[in-house]
């Protein structure tokens, strides 16, 4: 290492590319590929009671986690991005069930709290067999944290269906 080597700037994890989608303002598509569940088969009673929010959870094959709506970070916590959509959808796309106690080992956050994000843009990596390491479930929740805000969201394909991250999962149905 030469003696101006330590002044440069450190490179940042490598982002895997954007996967083209194109949602409907009122739409949600999956931050994941895999196995599309109802919100109520969620291991976890905050998520399968609703309580944070209407929506669906997929279990993953992949570790690349990407956005499901265009918008605005709210947060980011290590397992979990918050993004307010340009049409004013608050979602929460949250990895595991108790992955809180991690502390954000097994993590890679691609954006920032106030990061403008495209739907289909990569918002973080999870180390999948860290996860497992600990004992907790991977699952990957897409709730709509103002539902009340809205007439309905429901789940848009069937329970159990298999998903390609970047299809549609969540409806959002305005008016009341």
């Amino acid at each position: 290492m030469g003696l101006f080597d330590m002044f440069k700037k450190k490179e940042g994890p490598a982002v895997p590319a954007s996967i083209g989608v194109e949602p409907g303002a009122d739409e949600l598509c999956s931050p994941v590929s895999g196995r599309a569940i109802a919100m109520s088969e969620v291991p976890d009673p905050v998520f399968s009671g609703e309580v944070l929010g209407k929506g669906c959870a997929v279990w993953p094959e992949d570790d690349v986690v990407y956005a499901p709506v265009s918008g605005t970070v709210t947060v980011t916590m290590g397992h979990a991005v918050g993004i307010r959509s340009d049409s004013g959808i608050e979602v929460l796309v949250h990895v595991g069930v108790d992955t809180v106690n991690l502390q954000g080992k097994g993590f890679t956050a691609y954006v920032a709290q106030g990061d403008a994000v495209a739907a289909g843009q990569p918002v973080l990596k999870m180390d999948r067999s860290a996860i497992a390491a600990a004992g907790y479930k991977d699952c990957v929740v897409l709730a709509v944290s103002n539902t009340a805000d809205f007439a309905a969201v429901d789940m848009a394909v069937e329970p159990g269906a298999v998903v390609a991250a970047g299809d549609v999962v969540v409806g959002v149905s305005r008016g009341r």
